[in-house]
């Protein structure tokens, strides 16, 4: 499965855009904020229905439009090509199409296209708060597993619904601990089945991750991603009952797998203390090849993978190998953004990858160069 076609328009700083690519290799090169990042994200979009950078899709719309439309032909051996597209107005709820269908629920769209983004803001999973983690091992789960996506829809429903029946209660000055107990028990029913999902899922993840670091880093150096969650200790009926008066007096629910976290260590000690620079770069890079080989092991087919400006801090050795990694058979379809124009050209030069280059700036793309192609 790749994209063979993308169609952009008002996305961003980019006013109208058509684009075919290589099912292999695909290159954007320009300066800062000429908008090389903006075509990742409108891929991103059509896996995952929103923006991989904003929260509020409307802030998506070019200045001074009144929408944006993002459209998608995608192309599997053997089957006829797919449609998406997304169309986002400012005076009305965006719209998402797959083959001119539209979806009644966003979520039945997500693993349609697996996808795996890797950018700078990666360090936040890092250095960032336990719902960047969370995010992470939630969207690896669902992009497979869409049982586990909606569990996980039903979860955070009922703790949206918990919440407010304890601001309620706060605001009146009252308290029902009959009504507040069906919402405990709805999350609860959910709660064990994710919790025993991320178990599962961190498993089978770990010596994926540790192939991976090895190769990126060139080091021998363990990983671990340790889960820490209460409901190792004890079911979540039990964690709400010792946590009432908390959860009263603060007005919202404070246990759950919703506080669930993930500790990332090298050799046995926090990353986040101990790893220098190079080995957090390698750390999460590493972490995002393993997702990509996680959904390839468990879907069958190769997710579409997005490189975003992670040359920077790596050495010209490690970017060679990454490349030729991300390159080979055992990959599908990339794309990369980089600054330096001559550094992505030399790093075809001596290979058989087949690639496209295009050039960005002030949101205008045009194709400027590539190898020998399949299309």
């Amino acid at each position: 499965m790749y994209l063979h076609e993308l169609k952009l328009t008002n996305f961003k700083n980019c006013e109208s855009a058509e684009l075919r690519f290589s099912p292999n290799v695909n290159c954007f090169v320009g300066l800062n904020g000429a908008g090389k990042t903006n075509i990742l994200d409108a891929i991103y979009y059509l896996s995952f229905c929103k923006s991989f950078f904003v929260a509020t899709d409307k802030q998506n719309i070019r200045h001074g439009q009144d929408f944006f439309a993002v459209h998608g032909v995608y192309r599997h051996e053997g089957k006829d090509d797919e449609q998406v597209s997304c169309v986002q107005k400012r005076d009305a709820k965006k719209s998402f199409r797959f083959n001119k269908k539209e979806y009644d629920r966003l979520a039945d769209h997500i693993g349609k296209f697996p996808l795996v983004m890797i950018s700078p803001y990666d360090a936040d999973l890092i250095n960032g708060g336990s719902e960047l983690r969370r995010k992470f091992i939630d969207g690896v789960i669902s992009q497979f597993d869409p049982l586990y996506l909606n569990a996980l829809l039903k979860y955070n429903r009922a703790l949206q619904q918990r919440n407010t029946q304890l601001k309620q209660f706060a605001d009146t000055r009252t308290f029902d601990r009959e009504l507040l107990r069906l919402w405990d028990d709805q999350m609860a029913q959910h709660a064990d089945d994710i919790h025993r999902k991320r178990q599962q899922f961190l498993t089978d993840f770990l010596p994926i991750f540790q192939h991976y670091y090895e190769i990126v880093s060139g080091g021998t150096e363990k990983v671990n991603v340790i889960y820490e969650s209460r409901l190792d200790e004890k079911p979540l009926n039990v964690l709400f009952e010792e946590s009432l008066m908390h959860d009263r007096y603060s007005g919202y629910t404070n246990v759950g797998i919703h506080k669930d976290d993930l500790e990332f260590a090298l050799d046995g000690h926090p990353l986040k203390k101990f790893g220098s620079q190079g080995q957090q770069k390698s750390f999460v890079v590493s972490i995002r090849l393993a997702q990509f080989d996680f959904n390839f092991q468990r879907i069958g087919y190769k997710p579409i993978l997005l490189l975003d400006d992670i040359f920077d801090k790596l050495d010209d050795q490690r970017v060679m190998k990454l490349v030729r990694l991300v390159g080979d058979d055992h990959f599908g379809q990339v794309f990369i953004t980089d600054t330096q124009q001559q550094r992505i050209e030399k790093l075809f030069e001596d290979t058989a990858i087949d690639h496209k280059i295009f050039e960005v700036e002030r949101g205008q793309i045009r194709e400027i160069g590539g190898g020998d192609g399949l299309l």
